[in-house]
């Protein structure tokens, strides 16, 4: 009776944990193939519109003519200085706290607040930006700007910034700074404390231990979560409709200050439209997002595997 009482929980528990798993397994299977159902139909409706000519022209109220030129480098500009502020920002957040900053009730509430954060909608860093960036508080007229520089040159900036470029980049930032803070902050806590020790009894001091041992080795899984930031900041569009993103451009930026639009504004103004003909553009419109995401993946793969370093 012992051995029965005993064998019957244990056969209870596999019998869960096959039932768990295959739960696991068909939810993880129907989401796959939604997605493939949905890529397939996206490539098979866009695919006939790709060509140098879709790339290099503006858009125009003719589908035969409309391209996506200027929403294109749009979105270059603003997600490369998305990451040229977010990822510098994040990760020197993340290694004071983790290596410099005292274990305090105050530092456990940033924390906590960090993290938080990673799971406001994006639309409440929209008016955070609107009022920061593109207003600066209101501390003066938008009418009336600061203005350094040349308008036509590259070297301009104004203050407020108004709805240019550089508002948007700076806008990004604020939506995936806590994903890049939560990911690098874990990526030094699973560096092992006895590379720390180690630095530490032979005389290097904390900036050199941090330096030289714990950041190149928590490197890959920074990375990973710079992947998962950028790829955020390429898809999001509710913020920048509320900075003043424009749908319709027939220019590209020339510099930090100029107006612009970016690929999921154009999507979105192709995919309300009725016409067949638009949606075909919005298709293919995907289609070159989804590449330029893979691109931005693939470069920080590649960084990634340079600088990964073994931890022996």
């Amino acid at each position: 009776m012992t051995a029965l009482a005993a064998t019957i929980p244990a056969s209870r528990r596999l019998l869960s944990n096959r039932l768990f798993l295959f739960v696991c397994l068909a939810a993880t299977s129907l989401a796959m193939l939604i997605l493939a159902a949905l890529l397939t139909s996206i490539i098979a409706e866009g695919w006939q519109r790709l060509s140098p000519q879709f790339l290099d022209s503006f858009a125009s109220r003719k589908p035969a003519q409309a391209g996506i030129k200027a929403p294109l480098w749009g979105s270059v500009w603003v997600c490369t200085i998305c990451a040229m502020t977010a990822l510098p920002v994040g990760i020197a957040t993340a290694v004071y706290l983790e290596e410099f900053a005292a274990k305090s009730r105050l530092t456990s509430f940033i924390r906590l607040n960090i993290t938080n954060l990673s799971g406001v909608p994006s639309i409440v860093y929209g008016i955070i930006g609107l009022t920061a960036f593109t207003r600066m508080f209101g501390l003066r007229a938008p009418d009336d700007p600061i203005c350094i520089g040349n308008e036509e040159s590259f070297f301009y900036l104004q203050l407020p910034l108004g709805a240019g470029v550089l508002a948007g980049g700076l806008t990004l930032m604020l939506v995936v700074l806590p994903i890049v803070i939560v990911a690098s902050q874990e990526a030094l806590r699973s560096v092992p404390n006895s590379l720390r020790q180690g630095a530490m009894a032979l005389g290097a001091t904390r900036w050199q231990m941090v330096r030289t041992i714990t950041l190149p080795a928590a490197v890959p899984t920074i990375m990973t979560g710079a992947i998962l930031a950028i790829s955020r900041a390429i898809g999001e569009a509710a913020p920048l409709l509320v900075l003043g993103g424009v749908l319709l451009m027939f220019t590209t930026p020339t510099n930090l200050m100029s107006d612009f639009t970016v690929l999921p504004l154009q999507i979105f103004n192709w995919a309300q439209r009725p016409q067949e003909e638009f949606h075909t553009l919005a298709a293919a419109a995907i289609i070159v997002q989804l590449a330029i995401l893979a691109l931005f993946n693939t470069i920080a793969v590649v960084i990634r595997h340079k600088l990964q370093r073994p931890l022996q």
